[in-house]
């Protein structure tokens, strides 16, 4: 008799007790949040760029913006501005300014820039959010901040004052500058800021750019270094001056 009424509860309990246990285990988590770690396969693999490689892109997309396209080797590439604005890894809008002054300070200590610089003040100047794109791959992109002294600025003297710059919209490294500067060109070492500025990009494989042909710029006061690029090229790194508006530069261009 013990021995079918066993039966009969293992046989109830295989049918109704699944169930009930169910609903007693949900009503348990109900209103809770738990956390689990899932591993997920299939999705897409983001590829982490180097500085150098970084530059390269950035070098070879910016000549775009003026609607010339760059191609060597097949590749072309695009500088386009991101009307979608700046996403949760990249600097916004209105973190953009305290950030350039920020990234200056530095320039400044590392003896790139003259500590006369004034600082960038927001109501003086325009910030563009750019995506540099290599059309071939678009997932090997750089998103770049260009900040520029607005046009038609009355009573603003540009004398020690930054007139245009490009900066990783994630870092804030500053890739490129122009400045009205405090000193002549015999004033200014090229190699020490090179070597300064290099280092604070975290550059690599730099050697001096040879030929250095005067007609490759509009001013005599320059000197080129080549950094490895990408994909077997380089990219040529030019610091200069313009000396009739005492303007220093540090600009990024294609190698050839």
């Amino acid at each position: 008799m013990l021995f079918l009424l066993f039966v009969a509860g293992m046989i109830a309990f295989s049918v109704w007790g699944p169930e009930s246990f169910s609903r007693y285990h949900d009503r348990k988590l109900f209103g809770m949040i738990y956390q689990q770690q899932v591993e997920t396969t299939g999705e897409g693999y983001r590829y982490v760029l180097t500085s150098n490689e970084k530059l390269y892109i950035f070098s070879r997309a910016k000549i775009s913006q003026d609607g010339a396209e760059y191609e060597q080797g097949g590749t072309n590439f695009a500088f386009i501005i991101n009307h979608k604005g700046s996403s949760a890894q990249e600097i916004s809008a209105q973190e953009i300014y305290k950030i350039c002054n920020k990234e200056l300070q530095t320039l400044k200590e590392a003896g790139i820039l003259s500590g006369t610089l004034r600082e960038v003040e927001p109501k003086l100047y325009e910030a563009v959010l750019y995506s540099a794109i290599d059309a071939r791959d678009p997932r090997n992109h750089v998103a770049v901040w260009k900040l520029s002294l607005a046009s038609g600025l009355r009573n603003v003297s540009k004398e020690n004052r930054l007139i245009d710059a490009y900066l990783d919209a994630e870092s804030g490294k500053i890739y490129e500058f122009y400045v009205r500067a405090d000193k002549n060109w015999d004033e200014i070492d090229p190699d020490q800021v090179i070597e300064a500025w290099s280092g604070y990009l975290g550059l690599t494989q730099m050697e001096p750019y040879e030929p250095a042909n005067p007609l490759m710029e509009t001013t005599p006061y320059f000197k080129k270094y080549s950094f490895a690029g990408a994909q077997g090229e380089r990219t040529v790194v030019t610091v200069g001056f313009y000396e009739g508006i005492r303007e220093m530069f540090l600009g990024a261009s294609p190698g050839r």
